[in-house]
């Protein structure tokens, strides 16, 4: 399962956190302790976690073994109010949901698609899309951060990590290579990968459409509708959407650096989404020279 680290985390009170999710903490003089990480079942706990038990029976041995792995506080359903009135860690009272779940890990993690170029890729054939991204986001000299259930990585290491991921693994991958110095991060929006809302609360720079055939503009708006609503990312003024383009085939044909046609067409899919993100043609021309030179 889960654990959101406080190497990038942000340090908050349990009287934050009630008065911004509508939580109660018990006893009330417990809003001063303060929290540095998230956990989502006991052996993630970590000194200064608040334990997450959504799904998981609240109990008096629960929070003591919680206490005992070094948790400082638990979120509990609101409905187990009663039958922990005296308890021994502090508890905190509510019914969260997915996305507030996801707010409240992103707040803590400290907001980290903040510091990172968020690539995502949509479409039948994203998998093989974001590998391809990847790469090429290297060669134009960045270091890159992949998530994708085919592999994941922070720039060179591979992350051992469990499949779907859901919002609060999100937050913890993307900490993860902020601290590891990456500065974009590839993204496979499959259902393999993600669960359900699983980038909300991420901010995303651009999102592709790996389809094998050219879309029409209207095509490309339904389709990125789709991917905001099942992934629960905001579609807003500052995310580009790219799908394959003339100018975008044109640069990867004339490249020469993969010989078959679906390579190409990632290749393809790749340099519109740089485009999207800002990367001149002259930049992308010379990362396309050396990648044909490295090839």
């Amino acid at each position: 399962m889960t654990a959101l680290g406080e190497s990038l985390a942000q340090r908050m009170t349990l009287g934050y956190l009630c008065t911004q999710y509508g939580l109660v903490a018990s006893p009330r003089f417990s809003e001063p302790v303060t929290v540095t990480s998230i956990a989502d079942d006991i052996d993630s706990i970590r000194p200064g976690s608040l334990l997450l038990t959504t799904g998981q029976h609240v109990d008096a041995q629960l929070l003591a073994d919680a206490e005992m792995r070094g948790a400082y506080a638990i979120l509990a359903p609101a409905e187990a109010k009663e039958s922990l009135e005296s308890p021994d860690i502090p508890v905190l009272f509510g019914d969260l949901d997915t996305k507030q779940v996801a707010e409240l890990a992103a707040d803590i993690a400290g907001k980290p698609s903040e510091s990172l170029a968020v690539f995502v890729v949509y479409g039948e054939d994203a998998s093989a899309s974001v590998k391809v991204l990847a790469e090429f986001l290297h060669v134009l000299g960045n270091p890159v951060g992949v998530v994708s259930a085919t592999g994941s990585f922070s720039l060179d290491r591979q992350l051992d990590i469990h499949y779907p991921l859901s919002a609060l693994d999100m937050q913890r991958l993307l900490s993860v290579c902020v601290e590891d110095g990456a500065s974009a991060i590839a993204i496979c929006a499959d259902s393999r990968t993600l669960q359900k809302d699983a980038l909300h609360e991420v901010e995303v720079d651009v999102l592709s459409l790996a389809q094998r055939t050219t879309l029409r503009r209207g095509q490309q708006d339904v389709l990125a509708q789709q991917a905001s609503r099942i992934y629960g990312f905001a579609l807003g003024d500052r995310t580009g959407v790219a799908a394959r383009n003339e100018d975008s085939d044109t640069l990867a044909v004339q490249s020469n650096v993969f010989q078959d046609d679906d390579s190409t067409m990632r290749l393809s899919l790749s340099i519109a989404m740089v485009m999207s993100a800002g990367v001149k043609k002259n930049n992308i021309r010379s990362a396309l020279r050396v990648s044909r030179e490295l090839s």
